[in-house]
């Protein structure tokens, strides 16, 4: 399998230095001069600094240097994946696509193997996503990810091809609860960072996290996903790392909002767009989401984190 990275950001330039352990990996960055400092000082110092890139990663900025590569990673913004692809598109022909983006496209509600459907002719499509932070990876940390793809044939290629040393891949073909686990944790992550911002402690973040897992497999079942997916490390295992843990730019995101801070708008924060996908669509999918309802209102400065979460608990009593 020859593997090539596209997007060299922190989790894209961490799953190739992974991933070069196995053999050589092709890095692929938009700026030229970042590829140059990249091969001259073997680092991605504006993503990833003080971590060495090692002998068998390439960098270049150039996509014609992928033409051997059979397997393409995806590592590129959820919102912008659309224009990625269709910029590319002669370049990702005929390849094996992996998505390593989370998050629901704004405009279609499409989450990433959609976005790949509908833009390109062939549907070798798949999914990389799970727990994971792009320094815990980089720094050859144990982490665990699931592979989505509705081939389970590819899936199981794949599985072996991008398993490594520190990266453990689980395979599933619930494409559809898959994308949605890791879509809508990043919600989930905003919300609790706000209520840790704002000092409501830690068992309100664990009723939210819980209840926020909740409103995520009603959203996934009703749209045909399958609630073991939900409770898996697509699901629940990147709830719980993304609402604990400042690492998340979700979370930061959140606990800004909690403490009345300004936030870096540069910082792409997937969960924003997600969020209001999701509250767009939610009255057509008959779906009660209100957790997802208060993140958008917050974000939009109708609601504090001390109002919404009054609305809340103010909601019906009912069995759990």
């Amino acid at each position: 399998m020859n593997i090539g990275i596209l997007g060299a950001g922190a989790f894209g330039t961490a799953l190739a230095i992974s991933l070069a352990g196995n053999g050589p990996v092709t890095l692929w960055a938009r700026s030229h001069t970042q590829a140059a400092a990249m091969r001259l000082n073997r680092e991605n110092a504006q993503h990833l600094p003080g971590v060495r890139l090692p002998d068998a990663l390439s960098a270049t900025s150039d996509v014609t240097h992928l033409a051997d590569c059979d397997t393409l990673l995806l590592a590129v913004p959820m919102q912008q994946l659309r224009g990625f692809l269709n910029d590319h598109a002669q370049t990702l022909a005929d390849r094996v696509l992996v998505a390593c983006c989370k998050g629901i496209e704004l405009d279609s509600g499409h989450g990433p193997i959609d976005v790949m459907d509908s833009a390109l002719a062939h549907r070798r499509n798949t999914l990389l996503t799970g727990p994971s932070f792009a320094h815990d990876i980089a720094r050859g940390l144990p982490t665990a990810l699931t592979l989505a793809s509705a081939d389970d044939d590819l899936g199981r290629i794949l599985q072996q091809g991008l398993t490594t040393a520190n990266l453990r891949l689980y395979r599933t073909t619930d494409v559809t609860g898959a994308q949605l686990g890791g879509a809508l944790k990043n919600v989930m992550a905003i919300a609790c960072g706000a209520v840790i911002g704002a000092g409501l402690g830690d068992s309100a973040r664990a009723a939210l996290m819980t209840r926020g897992n909740a409103e995520m497999q009603r959203m996934a079942i009703a749209l045909g996903a399958r609630a073991e997916t939900l409770a898996g490390l697509s699901g629940l295992g990147d709830l719980v790392l993304t609402c604990t843990s400042d690492q998340s730019r979700n979370y930061r995101l959140g606990l800004s909002l909690g403490r009345g801070e300004s936030f870096d708008p540069t910082v792409t924060v997937e969960g924003a767009a997600t969020a209001r996908a999701v509250a767009a669509r939610c009255v057509d999918w008959n779906l009660d989401m209100p957790i997802t309802n208060a993140v958008v209102a917050m974000l939009d400065n109708d609601l504090t984190i001390h109002d919404a979460m009054a609305q809340l608990l103010a909601r019906p009593l009912k069995e759990e």
